[in-house]
């Protein structure tokens, strides 16, 4: 799959990694419904960390489609929540 991070570029991920990131963003949107600052941001971090880290960057001009859009690390709780829907960042399966 490949994930677009807004401000930084795209990034290929095999699908076995799924569950792992899925779990992130259960977290995510529970902070997010709590209005737990520090717990989202944290977590965002976890999870922008975990693209990074379990993928592979696509070069720079490479525009490929994007499966999921995540956002940017600065990103605040309410622009991230004006990018969700009810599914979440990664839609469950």
């Amino acid at each position: 799959m490949i994930v677009r991070i807004m401000g930084e570029g795209q990034v290929k991920l095999d699908d076995a990694h799924f569950t792992e990131l899925d779990e992130l963003d259960d977290a995510l949107l529970a902070e997010l419904e709590g209005g737990d600052e520090a717990g989202f941001r944290r977590t965002l971090g976890a999870l922008l960390d975990a693209v990074h880290r379990l993928g592979t960057p696509l070069a720079d001009d490479a525009l490929e489609p994007s499966e999921l859009i995540l956002p940017e690390r600065g990103a605040t709780i309410d622009e991230v929540r004006a990018m969700l829907s009810d599914d979440g960042l990664f839609p469950a399966v």
